[in-house]
């Protein structure tokens, strides 16, 4: 089992920066990749940015590539997002999500651990 806990989300100006965390704990092993989902409201979940155990290969949505940055701790059990240039578009719930293996990192269901959730709100 792991053990996911966000942190850093809140409101943020149009065009501000903001840092999400991610505490993970429990069955951590060099198989395991992070990334991060969001939600908004009426929309399905979907993928924004994955990064696996090393720390050097990760992988961003179209929508975010340029302008987010995912990091993960050299202990391996802090994953960060760095949101830069945000837009309205990114107000959304932000979910940390954990696996070991995947066969599409774009899909929800090839991860088996998730976090709480944090609100993510942009105003224009």
């Amino acid at each position: 089992q792991v053990q996911l806990v966000e942190s850093g989300g809140g409101l943020v100006q149009a065009g501000g920066s903001l840092r999400l965390s991610c505490a993970a704990s429990g069955r951590i092993g060099v198989e395991n990749q992070m990334g991060w989902f969001r939600q908004a409201p009426g929309k399905e979940r979907e993928f924004v940015s994955l990064v696996d155990w090393s720390g050097e290969s990760k992988f961003y949505a179209a929508s975010v590539e340029g302008r987010f940055a995912i990091s993960r701790s050299p202990a391996k059990n802090t994953v960060y997002l760095e949101m830069n240039s945000v837009k309205p578009e990114d107000t959304a719930v932000y979910y940390c999500a954990s696996t070991n293996s995947y066969r599409d990192y774009r899909v929800a269901s090839e991860y088996p651990f998730w976090g709480q959730g944090i609100q993510v709100t942009v105003s224009s």
